[in-house]
C-alpha cells in the first residue's frame, strides 16, 4: 500500500504545474492532500477521476482560499470522517480521516505559529489534537497521521538550529510536543529508514532556498507502533516542485 502526503499550497495552482501528470507517474494508492485552498465547487473532480482516483474527499475551511484538506483514493474508503468535533479545529478544515480495512489514515494540516495569536492558537491546537488521538486510537490503534505539522523535531532537521531556535516551528515547546506525539504510541517513519540531516520538506521561496537547500522538515508520516513491521519504505520526494513544500511518501505491506 504506496501512500503519498503533499502540502500542495494550493490544489488549483499544483495543477498548473503538472501536479496530476507526477501523480500518474508516481500512482500511489492513497494521497493525502493539506493547504488545497479550495472549495470543492471550483475544482473539476473528473480530472482526478481520469488520474485513477475516483474517490476524492475534500473538507476545506470555511474562509475560501485558506487552509483545507483532502484524501484521494483508488479504492473506496470503508469510511470517512470530516474533522475532529471540535469546532474551532474543523472551521479551517485541517483533519480528515479514510478508514481501509484495518488501516486508518489521516491527512492533517497543523496551524503555524506565524503571530502570538497563531501561536497561542496552535499550541492550544496541539494539546487538543493530542487528546482526539488518545481517544482515536483507543478504536483505531492501525492509525497513520500525515500531513504538514509545521513544526521541525530536531537540529538535524532544520537547516539553522541555532539562528532559528526561536523562530515558531522550532520552538522548545513545539518540539517537545512532537516528541511527545511520537512517544504517545507513533514512529516517525522517515527516520526508520534515514538518520542522515539535511532532508527538508519545506523551503522559503525567497533567496533562493530550495536550490540551496535551506530547509525545514515540516512534513511527517506518524505511523502507530502497530504498525512498524508492516512499514517497508518512507521517503522524501525532493525532486517533486508543485509547491514550496515537496511530497512524502510511505510503504506498507498490506
Amino acid at each position: 500500500m504506496k501512500i503519498i502526503s503533499y502540502n500542495v499550497n494550493g490544489i488549483r495552482a499544483a495543477l498548473k504545474k503538472g501536479f496530476l501528470e507526477w501523480l500518474t507517474t508516481v500512482s500511489p494508492d492513497v494521497v493525502c492532500l493539506q493547504e488545497i485552498k479550495a472549495h470543492e465547487e471550483q475544482l473539476d473532480l473528473s480530472l482526478f477521476e481520469q488520474a485513477g482516483y475516483s474517490y476524492n474527499y475534500w473538507y476545506s475551511a470555511q474562509k475560501k482560499g485558506y487552509s483545507g484538506v483532502a484524501i484521494l483514493s483508488k479504492t473506496e474508503p470503508d469510511s470517512v470522517v470530516y474533522g475532529t468535533g471540535v469546532e474551532y479545529m474543523d472551521f479551517e478544515g485541517r483533519n480528515i480521516r479514510a478508514d481501509f480495512g484495518d488501516i486508518s489514515i489521516m491527512s492533517m494540516y497543523l496551524p503555524s505559529g506565524t503571530n502570538i495569536q497563531r501561536l497561542d492558537l496552535k499550541l492550544t491546537y496541539m494539546d487538543d489534537f493530542q487528546e482526539y488521538v488518545n481517544k482515536l486510537r483507543k478504536s483505531h490503534p492501525n492509525l497513520i497521521v500525515l500531513g504538514d505539522y509545521n513544526i521541525c523535531h530536531e537540529a538535524r532537521d532544520i537547516h539553522n538550529p541555532v539562528g532559528l531556535k526561536n523562530v515558531s516551528g522550532f520552538l522548545p515547546v513545539e518540539r517537545e510536543w512532537i516528541g511527545n506525539f511520537i512517544a504517545s504510541g507513533f514512529v516517525d517513519s522517515f527516520r526508520e529508514f534515514n538518520e542522515e540531516p539535511e532532508h527538508y520538506t519545506w523551503w522559503s521561496y525567497r533567496a533562493n532556498a530550495r536550490n540551496n537547500n535551506k530547509g525545514w522538515r515540516l512534513d511527517y508520516a506518524m505511523v502507530a507502533n502497530s504498525l512498524k513491521d508492516r512499514l517497508s519504505r518512507s521517503v522524501i520526494l525532493s525532486e517533486a516542485r508543485h509547491s514550496d513544500h515537496c511530497p512524502i511518501l510511505i510503504e506498507l505491506d498490506r
